[in-house]
C-alpha cells in the first residue's frame, strides 16, 4: 500500500503539477506586469505614486469581494470547470488593459482582472488536497507557490523586452505587455478542461492500486476533519480562520508591497545607461525566491513542521525589508530584496500545508477562501501604502520599514496561533 502510495503521489505531482504550475506563472504575471507597464504608463496617464499604488491595490479589493463567492461555486461545479472559466476570463481582461486611456479606466480594469481571478488559489489549493494525502502537501504547495516566483524570474527580462516594443503598431510598449501576457492565461484556460481530471478515480494514468491507496488515504482525513467538523465552526473559528487571515494579511500586504515596487526600487539605484538591464536585475530576488521556496517547502515536508517554518520565513523577509531600505547601491539593494523575496515567497507553502491540514469539506471550501480574502486585503494595502509614502517623503526607506514591521506582527501573530493535532498526524 506504501509503495502504491508513493508511486501515485508522484505520478500526481507530475501530471497535475505542471498545468497548475502554468497556470499561476500568467496569473502571477498577469498581476504583477503592471509594475512594469508603470515604467512608461505612469507618464503616459500622469500617475502619480500615490495613484498607481492604489491602481495597483484594487486589484486585491475585486478579488477579496468575489473570493468566497467564487470558491462556493468552484465546490458546486467541480475545480476543472471552474478554474477553467477563471483563467480565460483574466486573460481577456488583462490584454483589455491595453485600451485604458485614463486613471480611472486603468482603476476599473484592475479592479476587473481581481474580480475574474477570485478563487484561483484557493481553487487550485483545493484540488492538490483533493489528490494528495497531507504529508505529501507542503512540497506540493511551495512548488504551486514557486511559480509566483518562477513568473517573476522570467516575466522581468520579459516584460522589459516586451516594453521595447514601443511604437510598433501604433501601440506604446507597455500596451503591446498587456496583451501579449494576457494570451497565455486564456490558452491554458482551454487547455485545463481537456487536462485535468476531476479526482484520482478518474484518472486514466494512475494504476487500481494507486486510485485505492490515495483514495483511503483522503478518506481517512476526511472521515477524521468531519468528527471535527463542529468545532471548527464554532467557537474556534475566530482563532483558527481569523488570526491565519491576520498573518496571511501580513504575509500578502509585504510580498505585494516588494512586488509592484521593485523594478521602480531598483530603477532608483541605476543611471539611465544601464536601464535596459533592469529587467535582469529584478529576476535575481525571484530566482533567490525560487531557490529558498523549494528548500523551505522540503525541510517543512522532511521534519514534518510548519509553524516554526511560517515564523522564520516572516522574520527574514522583515530583515531584508529594513535592508532593503538601507541600501544605497545596486548589490547591496539586490541581496536585500533577495532576502526578502526569500522569506515572502518561502512562507506560502509551510503556511497553507499548515492550515488545510486542519480543515476538510465545508470548512475547508470556506475557511480557505475566507483566510485568502482576508489575506488578500493585504494586497491593496501594501501597494497603495507604499505609494503613499514615496509620494510623501520621496523616499522607498519608510515605506520598506513599514513592511518590515508588519511582517514581525505577522511572525508574532502565527506564533499565536495554537497547533493542535492535525489531519496530517492521522494519514501519517
Amino acid at each position: 500500500m506504501q509503495d502504491a502510495m508513493r508511486s501515485g503521489a508522484k505520478k500526481v505531482a507530475l501530471r497535475i503539477l505542471p498545468l497548475l504550475c502554468l497556470g499561476y506563472v500568467a496569473a502571477y504575471l498577469d498581476r504583477i506586469n503592471v509594475s512594469f507597464a508603470a515604467l512608461q504608463l505612469n507618464e503616459d496617464l500622469n500617475l502619480s505614486p500615490a495613484a498607481y499604488g492604489l491602481g495597483a491595490g484594487l486589484f486585491f479589493v475585486g478579488y477579496v469581494v468575489f473570493e468566497v463567492p467564487s470558491n462556493l461555486i468552484l465546490r458546486r461545479v467541480g475545480a476543472k470547470l471552474w478554474i477553467s472559466r477563471i483563467m480565460i476570463s483574466w486573460g481577456v481582461i488583462s490584454a483589455l488593459t491595453a485600451l485604458v486611456q485614463s486613471e480611472a479606466t486603468f482603476y476599473l480594469c484592475r479592479f476587473l482582472l481581481g474580480v475574474a481571478e477570485a478563487g484561483f488559489l484557493p481553487g487550485a489549493i483545493l484540488y492538490v488536497n483533493q489528490w494528495l494525502p497531507p504529508k505529501d502537501r507542503a512540497r506540493a504547495l511551495s512548488v504551486l507557490a514557486a511559480s509566483t516566483a518562477l513568473a517573476g524570474l522570467i516575466g522581468s527580462p520579459l516584460s522589459m523586452a516586451l516594453l521595447g516594443l514601443d511604437g510598433m503598431g501604433g501601440l506604446r510598449g507597455w500596451q503591446w505587455l498587456f496583451v501579449l501576457e494576457g494570451i497565455p492565461a486564456v490558452v491554458l484556460g482551454v487547455l485545463v478542461l481537456f487536462a485535468l481530471p476531476d479526482t484520482p478515480m478518474a484518472a486514466k494514468w494512475l494504476t487500481d492500486g494507486e486510485k485505492s491507496a490515495l483514495q483511503n488515504a483522503l478518506d481517512r482525513e476526511a472521515g477524521h476533519l468531519e468528527r471535527r467538523r463542529f468545532h471548527l465552526l464554532g467557537r474556534s473559528l475566530f482563532w483558527k480562520v481569523g488570526l491565519l487571515g491576520v498573518v496571511y494579511f501580513c504575509m500578502v500586504l509585504g510580498m505585494y508591497g516588494v512586488a509592484f515596487w521593485m523594478p521602480q526600487i531598483l530603477q532608483n539605484t541605476l543611471d539611465g545607461t544601464s536601464l535596459s538591464l533592469l529587467g535582469w536585475y529584478n529576476a535575481i530576488p525571484f530566482l533567490a525566491a525560487v531557490v529558498g521556496m523549494l528548500a523551505i517547502g522540503w525541510s517543512s515536508d522532511r521534519f514534518g513542521e510548519r509553524k516554526l517554518h511560517v515564523i522564520g520565513a516572516l522574520v527574514l523577509a522583515s530583515v531584508g525589508c529594513v535592508l532593503a531600505g538601507k541600501a544605497t547601491g545596486l548589490a547591496g539593494c539586490l541581496v536585500a530584496l533577495s532576502l526578502a523575496s526569500i522569506g515572502l515567497w518561502s512562507v506560502i507553502g509551510p503556511f497553507w500545508a499548515f492550515t488545510t491540514a486542519r480543515m476538510g469539506g465545508l470548512a475547508a471550501a470556506v475557511g480557505v477562501a475566507l483566510i485568502n480574502s482576508i489575506g488578500n486585503t493585504g494586497g491593496f494595502f501594501g501597494p497603495y501604502v507604499m505609494g503613499w509614502l514615496k509620494g510623501a517623503t520621496a523616499d522607498y526607506r519608510v515605506g520598506l520599514d513599514v513592511l518590515a514591521l508588519v511582517l514581525v506582527f505577522g511572525a508574532v501573530s502565527m506564533g499565536l496561533v495554537r497547533t493542535g493535532r492535525s489531519a496530517e498526524t492521522i494519514a501519517d
